[in-house]
């Protein structure tokens, strides 16, 4: 089992043990998303696999907060975002802007995109490099900034 794996249980113990229902529910929302992919996919998911698994639970909550906010009902967006907070504490450190520019201008200069239509040049290499410290909107709009 993976470690994660393992975090994301002992956590979801401590929370029943602590009586943290609103940690406990998101933490078992997300081990159901993760036990439905094993069971669809018939395989043992690795460290990396539960990491997209998060990142995309995150974007679909930060699209949700988004959407309540807009309608006005700040009690569902503030829902959205504390169950975001927990799902972040499970990533790896975030890259800061700096470091993020300095990985895509390194990779500007490498396959010598010089405008914006070659923003497609960079960013598979990118995402490849910055995979789970970095969200792919960041560099494409770090990206966008450094190209024009």
């Amino acid at each position: 089992m993976s470690q994660l794996k393992m975090k994301l249980q002992d956590d979801l113990k401590d929370a029943m043990k602590n009586k943290d229902n609103f940690k406990r529910d998101a933490i078992r929302f997300l081990m159901s998303a993760l036990k439905q992919i094993e069971v669809d996919e018939r395989k043992e998911l690795s460290d990396s696999d539960i990491l997209k698994i998060i990142q995309k639970s995150l974007k679909q909550r930060d699209d949700a907060a988004t959407a309540f906010k807009e309608a006005g009902r700040i009690d569902l967006y503030d829902k959205e975002v504390a169950e975001a907070a927990i799902l972040k504490s499970y990533l790896p450190q975030q890259l800061s802007d700096e470091a993020l520019k300095a990985i895509i201008q390194k990779h500007i200069e490498l396959s010598g995109a010089t405008s914006l239509k070659e923003i497609g040049k960079i960013m598979g290499s990118v995402l490849a490099e910055c995979e789970g410290v970095a969200d792919g909107k960041r560099i494409n709009t770090i990206a966008k900034e450094l190209l024009s």
